[in-house]
């Protein structure tokens, strides 16, 4: 009996990887809906990382909120427009919505913000992982978990 794990431990590996092969990371569904109103939203600010560049949205009563020092209201969209090559290639939104942050688990809470990746027809995405998503904007939890809330108090 000893013997076998002389065998065993060989392929094990083997079979670790060709599981995680075949394990493909989806989108889980969120309460995230895609802007009615997305042609009304303020473009607040571009990055632009390489040949990416990123259009970010939002409305102005968020942005009044963020310059008075006040919550973003729940209701409100974030909106990433991911450009490549001048043509949109994907949106990434943020919404907040009241109580939203009680679906998930203490540790992949972001307040009450959810996340979702949208094609250009905006239909959801779901090659992407949304809990990656959540995972990095936890670092920005004093920021109303947003990488670009500095944009949007220095906004005009």
């Amino acid at each position: 009996m000893r013997n076998i794990s002389r065998y065993l431990l060989p392929i094990i590996p083997v079979f670790g990887v060709a599981l995680f092969a075949g394990w493909q990371v989806h989108a889980e569904s969120t309460r995230v809906v895609f802007p009615e109103n997305i042609d009304q939203l303020v473009h607040y600010t571009t990055v632009t990382r390489g040949e990416v560049t990123e259009h970010m949205l939002t409305s102005r009563e968020a942005i009044e909120a963020v310059k008075k020092g006040r919550p973003v209201p729940a209701g409100t969209h974030v909106v990433l427009a991911d450009y490549r090559d001048g043509k949109i290639h994907r949106y990434f939104v943020m919404q907040k919505g009241e109580g939203w942050g009680a679906d998930f688990e203490p540790r992949r809470r972001t307040g009450d913000w959810q996340f979702q990746w949208f094609w250009p027809d905006r239909s959801i995405n779901t090659s992407e992982n949304t809990a990656r998503c959540q995972s990095c904007h936890q670092s920005r939890a004093e920021s109303e978990y947003m990488f670009t809330f500095r944009d949007m108090t220095a906004f005009d």
